[in-house]
């Protein structure tokens, strides 16, 4: 039988677009999934997915595909577009701040922060939800992987965070995702752009207990906080409720360990996580 390609719909969304140019330009080149997959250093399925809008495009395929058809940054511009529709509409201003802010600062009660999320551990995480399909945490994990690419650039924002203990000890994914997660988090303790504290249990009660809280501070010195539950997220620009949720966040940073010893906490975990992994004798 014949394959007969999906019909697209191009002017739903920019996801949807960027997947419609993809295959445009695929056809005028004369290049197969496979061809183009092979050129991308992508997979044919992948690439299928990106066409008919049901895999958020991996943030390394919009270069690959300027590369390969010759449009300098046109994949990209498309890219930074769709991207801000895999997020939750709730969480989408936050998102366009997010990539214009110049400091990060962020304080994590339960899981790590989506910044400094491994591969393996958001797809954990992702796929808790109720009746969730692959498809969709595909798109969810690319989108929340996107995020990440700030960090990494020539350019990035100085991030702090402040991590609760109970972060360290939560087994998403289990023991091997923990590990290479805290592996990770032991790369970001110190460096020019990232520091990292961790708040111990010893501590005890403090005014941010009840969840995740994270502050932006924009070029133009605006300052922003944003407040996230499990389905919905605040965010806050009025000057009082912004100085409480200073002082809250200076008094945690106080509280928290050194960078050294939290280290050394993370260490004391990827421990645990080893041993757990090893087999009885």
């Amino acid at each position: 039988m014949r394959y007969a390609p999906k019909t697209l719909t191009p002017y739903v969304s920019a996801r949807h677009y960027f997947g419609s140019e993809q295959r445009r330009h695929r056809e005028v080149a004369k290049l197969s999934l496979v061809q183009l997959a092979d050129i991308v250093n992508s997979s044919k399925s992948n690439l299928a997915r990106v066409e008919t809008a049901e895999l958020m495009p991996p943030p390394e395929l919009p270069s690959a595909l300027d590369a390969a058809f010759g449009t300098e940054k046109y994949f990209f511009g498309l890219y930074q577009l769709a991207k801000k529709e895999g997020h939750p509409d709730q969480y989408r201003r936050y998102v366009e701040l997010e990539e214009q802010a110049q400091v990060v600062e962020d304080f994590a009660s339960q899981v790590v922060p989506g910044l400094l999320q491994t591969k393996a551990y958001a797809r954990a995480l992702l796929s808790c939800e109720y009746r969730i399909t692959p498809a969709e945490v595909e798109a969810l994990l690319q989108a929340r992987l996107s995020r990440q690419e700030r960090l990494r650039s020539a350019s990035p924002p100085r991030y702090a965070v402040i991590l609760d203990e109970a972060v360290l000890h939560r087994a998403i994914g289990g023991p091997q995702v923990m590990i290479g997660q805290l592996n990770e988090l032991l790369d970001a303790v110190d460096t020019q752009s990232t520091l990292l504290q961790v708040l111990p249990f010893r501590h005890g009660a403090h005014a941010l207990v009840d969840g995740p809280l994270k502050l932006l501070t924009l070029p133009t010195g605006q300052r922003v906080a944003y407040e996230e539950g499990r389905k919905s997220g605040h965010l806050l620009e009025d000057k009082d409720e912004l100085d409480q949720r200073r002082a809250h966040y200076d008094a945690l940073r106080s509280y928290a360990l050194s960078p050294a010893d939290s280290a050394s906490l993370i260490r004391e975990a990827i421990e645990r996580y080893t041993s757990w992994e090893a087999p009885l004798t």
